[in-house]
């Protein structure tokens, strides 16, 4: 197993998308109080305390949508400055981007994934849920932005979904052609909209890699990251093309992540509760940092036993009470 040195944060549930792979369409969501997230005091504390002293040392910020978070900047700066911190990055829906990168950047990131699942206006519109004003132009223009204040390696992600944007994959994929950006093709996973899933299934990664492969050639890549992409390149590109491949390609022996919640819920696994600690109502009862670190010892050491496996029969994502937003994905 992978050495677990890579904590995920979710800043925030509430979202200014409704993205059809996140959350169930029209159905009603329970945000997390505001009084029930923990404060950047409270995560700076985790992070000094429990997590470095146990060799984390990359940080990734998401939601919901992270940026949506008040004093995100602040934050950012905070846990930039740690001098353990080897890797800081936030996983966002570009939406505040146009104003948010300089600052971001001037923070102290460097690294962003922003998600864009379609280049269509209208075809991006109905991905992300959208009702009123058309938000892809906004979207293109953040990522512009982070592309031009020096976001290095600037990451795009996107959720293949069949009938809705697997046409796009060509389109997609020549975003790293002319620049360095780096395309992240993620299987659509049953988790946050189970019926969708019913409905479309998915495709697997080695299915969009054939088809790059016979337009232009494919070949391995390089890449900064911690996640479990595997990374390939046209020939001649200046950016890559990622595939996460959770569906068709198991990668759970490769998983060197934990998952903490919003509201302070720290999970060894995307689909798997099994040994989940509440972080936030222990600090909150006056219960000691050092036994909080002894507690996700404990969580570290299982983690291998309780990851979540893909079956032969599908997933086992049914007894999983959270969407993808809430669980920051």
């Amino acid at each position: 197993m992978s050495k677990i040195d890579y904590l995920r944060i979710s800043l925030i549930d509430r979202c200014n998308f409704r993205c059809l792979y996140c959350m169930p369409e029209g159905e009603e969501l329970s945000y997390i109080l505001k009084q029930n997230i923990l404060t950047n005091h409270e995560l700076i504390n985790l992070l000094q305390f429990v997590f470095i002293p146990l060799g984390f040392t990359k940080f990734r910020l998401t939601g919901g949508e992270p940026l949506l978070r008040p004093g995100v900047i602040d934050l950012v700066r905070a846990i930039a400055s740690l001098p353990e911190t080897q890797d800081l990055a936030i996983t966002t829906n570009g939406y505040h981007l146009p104003e948010m990168a300089q600052p971001l950047y001037d923070a102290g990131l460097r690294r962003l994934n922003i998600s864009l699942d379609s280049l269509d206006g209208e075809k991006f519109d109905r991905i992300i849920g959208n009702r009123g004003r058309s938000n892809w132009a906004r979207t293109w223009q953040g990522i512009q932005t982070a592309y031009e204040v020096g976001f290095n390696p600037l990451k795009l992600n996107v959720v293949v979904i069949p009938g809705i944007n697997d046409s796009e994959v060509e389109d997609l994929a020549s975003l790293t052609i002319d620049k360095s950006w780096h395309v992240r093709f993620i299987e659509f996973m049953p988790i946050g909209n189970l019926d969708l899933f019913n409905e479309k299934a998915w495709i697997p990664s080695e299915e969009i890699r054939r088809i790059i492969r016979e337009r232009w050639g494919l070949k391995e890549g390089q890449v900064k990251g911690n996640g479990p992409a595997d990374v390939f390149q046209i020939p001649g590109a200046k950016g890559t093309l990622g595939f996460i491949s959770q569906m068709s390609e198991c990668f759970c022996e490769r998983c060197n992540r934990l998952r903490l919640s919003a509201d302070g819920w720290l999970r060894p696994c995307l689909l798997n509760e099994t040994g989940q600690i509440d972080l936030k109502t222990s600090l909150r009862e006056g219960v000691s940092l050092s036994t909080l670190k002894e507690q996700v010892r404990e969580l570290i050491a299982q983690k291998e036993s309780i990851n979540f496996k893909l079956r032969d029969s599908g997933t086992n994502s049914q007894d999983y009470s959270r969407t993808m937003s809430q669980i920051g994905g």
